[in-house]
């Protein structure tokens, strides 16, 4: 009897864990389904369901904290508040109307963008070229100074160190004067905040929140979907967009890195309007409230006539925004396309589009750093150099620190400065933002940092990638294959 007694627990122990093991094949095996029925592309479909019933211990909880391409949730947000949100993108329309190019008149790589953007181009825009984190922080707290009546600023990363406090003590200071500061965050990029550093804020009078990337039934273990935009807007008037973050590595602090090399851009006019819409759309996802805001379009004071879209883009998204942003821009340039990204990881149809460009006798340049700070995306960027070199495509790698910049130039015509990186968290799982100008005088100013930053680079050689050895190889097609889920 007693030996029973001992024996039972031994065969109730290897029961459980004979249906644990059921229970995650099956939950592998259902997950799958979920993956190919839901996943955007189906070389992420079958990454999915293949891990999904090979290692369904590690890889179900893995799909569902990060697996999902579709957030849900921000959707039927945005659709619950249709009457006051197209109340105000009416409104700014409406105000913007003196504003609007006539028909024909716009650069075609721009024009294309507006159905992506809900909103037109618009002219009557001063634009400024912010090279580097001192020329954007000080820019961007000149204008924090000069707010009278509110202040919005969202940022995927924010630091509690120097700049980090620099900039809480003047959205404190414009609070106490009276000034409605507005301050979102991304808890995942901005993780390790201290509730202290919010506090601070909220105790000031203003208005505090994270993006709640996790709110609603499904989402509540979900990691996957990130605000990764940046946009600061005061009083309706002026609105800075880009690549930095809030941070001192962002102002060549960090000793792994030194300098950070990093874009943004200043802009003032009607166009600011669009961002204004784009950041009460994700306050009102974080808070279920919309902030009373300027919604009368104003030319820039000093009479400037740049043509601005704003583009936000994002996994609520009916169309794959960001990705068909890129894809058109590529295949609209028929002088050059030269493109600046921390990460390149594009999928095929980019691929394509690249070489497309190139037998067109395009000048296709890629700026990416040369310095790593993800390794998988590091090795995954070597499989798609050959594929677009092989039609004429160039790559720098940028050697004077860690190129952070998201930027564009497409021929003589059009820049663009915003947050979206090249790789397919930016395409479909972030919620980006791009500023796309269309001005004689700011392109220039565009293309002369462009040639700076390749006189800072390397060009990478013809067969670089089959010198490496074969462990480097092995990594980068292991990486590649892992590319639609990273």
């Amino acid at each position: 009897m007693f030996k029973r007694a001992v024996e039972r627990p031994k065969s109730t122990g290897g029961q459980m864990i004979a249906a644990l093991v059921v229970l995650f094949h099956v939950l592998g095996f259902t997950s799958s389904i979920h993956a190919v029925m839901s996943t955007r592309t189906s070389q992420g479909a079958i990454a999915w369901a293949v891990t999904l019933n090979t290692f369904p211990y590690l890889a179900v909880p893995a799909y569902w904290v990060f697996g999902r391409s579709k957030f849900e949730g921000y959707v039927i947000a945005r659709r619950g508040t249709d009457v006051r949100n197209d109340h105000i993108e009416q409104e700014a329309i409406q105000t913007a109307a003196p504003y609007l190019l006539a028909e024909g008149e716009g650069a075609e790589a721009a024009s294309a963008a507006e159905g992506l953007a809900r909103m037109p181009i618009l002219r009557g825009n001063a634009v400024e070229l912010l090279i580097d984190g001192d020329a954007t922080f000080e820019s961007i707290f000149r204008g924090i100074d000069e707010a009278k009546e509110y202040v919005l600023v969202q940022f995927y990363i924010v630091h509690d160190d120097g700049l980090g406090r620099a900039l809480k003590e003047r959205l404190i200071a414009k609070a106490k004067e009276g000034v409605r500061v507005y301050f979102l965050y991304d808890e995942v990029g901005s993780h390790s905040l201290p509730d202290s550093y919010k506090e601070e804020l909220r105790r000031a009078g203003a208005e505090v929140s994270e993006f709640n990337t996790r709110k609603g039934r499904r989402n509540r273990f979900q990691l996957n979907f990130r605000n990764h935009r940046k946009i600061v807007v005061t009083d309706g008037r002026v609105a800075w967009i880009g690549g930095h973050n809030v941070g001192d590595e962002y102002l060549g602090k960090d000793r792994k890195f030194g300098h950070w090399r990093d874009t943004h851009l200043r802009i003032q006019g009607p166009a600011v309007l669009k961002a204004q819409i784009s950041f009460s759309e994700d306050w009102y996802w974080a808070t279920e409230t919309l902030p009373k805001l300027n919604w009368t379009a104003r030319p820039a004071p000093d009479g400037s006539d740049a043509r601005v879209l704003i583009i936000p883009t994002g996994p609520a998204d009916e169309l794959e925004s960001a990705n068909l942003m890129f894809v058109h821009a590529i295949n609209s340039a028929q002088k050059r396309i030269w493109i600046a990204s921390p990460y390149f990881v594009p999928e095929h149809a980019v691929i394509v589009a690249l070489q497309l460009a190139g037998l067109r006798g395009v000048d296709v340049r890629i700026l990416i750093p040369d310095e790593p700070d993800h390794m998988m995306v590091y090795l995954a960027a070597y499989s798609y150099f050959d594929e677009a070199a092989q039609t004429g495509a160039k790559f720098y790698r940028y050697t004077d620190g860690f190129l952070h910049e998201k930027t564009m130039l497409i021929d003589d015509d059009v820049a663009a400065v915003g947050t979206a990186n090249f790789d397919n968290r930016s395409f479909r799982l972030n919620f980006e933002i791009t500023a796309i100008v269309s001005d004689p005088n700011f392109v220039p100013v565009v293309e002369q940092m462009f040639q700076d930053d390749f006189k800072r680079s390397r060009l990478m050689a013809e067969g670089e990638y089959d010198r490496k050895p074969w462990w480097f190889r092995l990594g980068v097609r292991v990486s590649r294959l892992a590319a639609p889920i990273l």
